[in-house]
């Protein structure tokens, strides 16, 4: 087994950089077209979902295999592979299978112990198998990988600490309340119904919203995904089925929206939400603002700004032209030429006198310390940065935006606008960096431990299996050969004392290889045992080619199986 994985995921890379590197479905085809091309591949498979993009291969050659998927991936992802080669990771052998165990568990995953990458695996074997770039070893492994998964699942806890990715982005968008009772009574919309939307849709029919609109480029797709919500047992939403270009108006509508498509560009820009925003059917939330008697007035001259030596066009607003963040960077002349000004003037010191700061005393020592400042350096420096001006309250959120697309679907501007609350796999990625990890983790671990090691015996043993085919036909060759030698030397023999001789000759044989062959297949299913099945062929000389063609045809018999399907 020479298995190995290069990859990128929320781990080793920023959102950003897995923004750019995705793979649409055509790349993800032609990548594993062009990677069994490769000279050190010959079996290939991808799994890319929203926050991880891995190319699995089983190649002759670690180096090369490293620097060709290396290759590889950069080139189909448009990424330059002088930028990607510092957030990928290399995984070889049993270290590559841990690492997949470890993904179908949800170990791996942004929000721990999550199921949906059960069904990204199934999918990424099922491409390789349609391309035919899946052979024994990703068959095996990918298959394992699910059973593994489904174990961690059944026989731990995983799923509590374990949550969709979903359903953790509608509690980010909740923040803090329960879902159910933020999602009472909304309206949804969801963009897609691929497995992510479909999900979406499904918790969000289940946390009690009185209305889904579906949204997708294939209208039988969203048509299906509304009559299965509608049909629910367990839910009584009113579901339907929209074209992509009603997807404006719905936004006027939708208190809150899902998308997760796999359009290569934006499929709601910040001025679209910002006039579904604007447009919004119903009564608009009232913005919360600062009431009028605690609002700060604006600590500046009251109708004295005449013969002021400062640029106040050029003065932040919210501070003094008294103080030191109005006057700084000012020559020692024109700082003189401020103090008779300020000493001539009468300035409004209410909002000095509310925070407890400032007074004609503290302005005078502030300028007498200044000017002295001035008289040695010549200039006033800045000693410090003025402190930011309180922004102004946003407005409550009347749309909540959930994007879970890489790329992304809903432009990262939208963040800016009133009345909207966007959260997305960035801010995803940020929010579960501190989420705790279930007791439960430690037993899926031993668990993906115990299940590395089973693999790596068994795809020791079945490397083995080939020779000691190879060892029984030979023996068998002989067998047949001494018998057609005796009975050229007793052409007289009856065929009850040939048949009795023959089956002597053959319990001999097989009594003779028993031993050695059992215990060969135990040798080699421990680490360091591939030697085992060169050893055997060197002792009997085994021809290379018949232990070759031997799995060949092992292999020929799983792919036609497989074709067929379960019976």
């Amino acid at each position: 087994m020479s298995l190995l994985v290069v990859g990128l995921s929320h781990r080793s890379a920023p959102v950003s950089v897995l923004e750019r590197a995705s793979l649409s479905e055509d790349a993800r085809i032609k990548l594993l077209q062009d990677t069994v091309a490769a000279e050190p591949a010959t079996e290939a498979a991808v799994l890319a979902t929203c926050n991880r993009i891995e190319l699995y291969a089983d190649v002759d050659k670690f180096h090369a295999g490293v620097a060709e998927l290396s290759t590889l991936l950069a080139q189909h992802s448009g990424v330059g592979l002088e930028e990607l080669t510092p957030y990928l990771y290399v995984h070889y052998e049993d270290r590559a299978v841990h690492h997949l165990f470890s993904v179908a568990c949800g170990l791996d995953s942004m929000v721990v112990g999550e199921g949906q990458i059960l069904g990204q695996i199934k999918d990424a074997l099922a491409r390789a198998q349609d391309l035919h770039t899946a052979g024994r070893l990703l068959n095996d492994l990918f298959q394992q990988a699910l059973r593994v998964g489904k174990r961690a699942h059944s026989e731990t806890g995983i799923d509590r600490a374990g949550q969709s990715l979903v359903t953790f982005g509608l509690e980010q968008l909740a923040v803090g309340a329960p879902v159910e009772t933020w999602a009472r009574d909304k309206k949804a919309l969801v963009i897609g119904a691929g497995s992510m939307s479909s999900l979406a849709a499904a918790t969000l029919a289940r946390a009690g919203v009185a209305e889904i609109v579906i949204a997708n480029r294939t209208p039988e797709r969203a048509e299906r995904l509304a009559e299965i919500l509608t049909q629910g047992d367990d839910t009584d939403v009113l579901a339907r089925a929209v074209p992509m270009g009603s997807v404006p108006f719905e936004l006027t509508r939708a208190d809150v929206v899902v998308s997760c498509t796999g359009a290569t560009g934006l499929v709601l820009t910040a001025d679209a939400v910002a006039a579904g925003v604007e447009s919004r059917v119903g009564e608009q939330p009232a913005a919360e603002t600062v009431p009028a008697e605690e609002a700060p007035l604006p600590p500046t001259s009251v109708g004295t700004e005449e013969n002021c030596p400062l640029d106040l066009s050029a003065v932040r607003p919210g501070f003094s032209v008294m103080g030191e963040a109005a006057v700084a960077g000012m020559d020692a002349a024109t700082l003189e030429q401020h103090a008779a000004w300020a000493a001539g003037t009468t300035v409004d010191r209410r909002h000095n006198e509310r925070t407890g700061r400032g007074g004609p005393e503290a302005d005078a020592e502030l300028i007498g310390a200044l000017a002295a400042t001035a008289s040695t350096v010549g200039r006033i420096p800045e000693r410090r940065r003025p402190e930011p001006v309180a922004e102004p309250p946003r407005p409550a959120p009347v749309l909540f935006l959930l994007d879970l697309a890489m790329p992304r679907d809903i432009d990262a501007a939208a963040h800016r606008l009133g009345g909207v609350r966007l959260v997305d796999i960035e801010s995803l990625a940020e929010a579960s960096a501190d989420a705790p990890m279930a007791a439960d983790v430690d037993q899926v671990r031993r668990i993906v431990s115990d299940e590395v090691a089973a693999f790596g015996a068994a795809q020791r043993a079945a490397h083995i299996t080939p020779t000691v085919v190879a060892l029984r036909t030979m023996a068998a060759d002989v067998v047949a050969g001494e018998i057609a030698r005796l009975e050229g030397r007793l052409p007289g023999l009856d065929d009850k004392h040939r048949a009795e001789i023959t089956q002597t000759v053959r319990r001999v044989v097989d009594k003779l290889l028993h031993a050695p062959t059992v215990r060969v297949k135990q040798l080699a299913a421990e680490p360091g045992g591939a030697g085992y099945a060169d050893a055997l062929r060197t002792l009997f000389d085994l021809d290379p080619e018949t232990v070759a063609s031997v799995s060949r045809a092992e292999e020929s018999t799983e792919k036609n199986a497989r074709n067929r399907g379960p019976a």
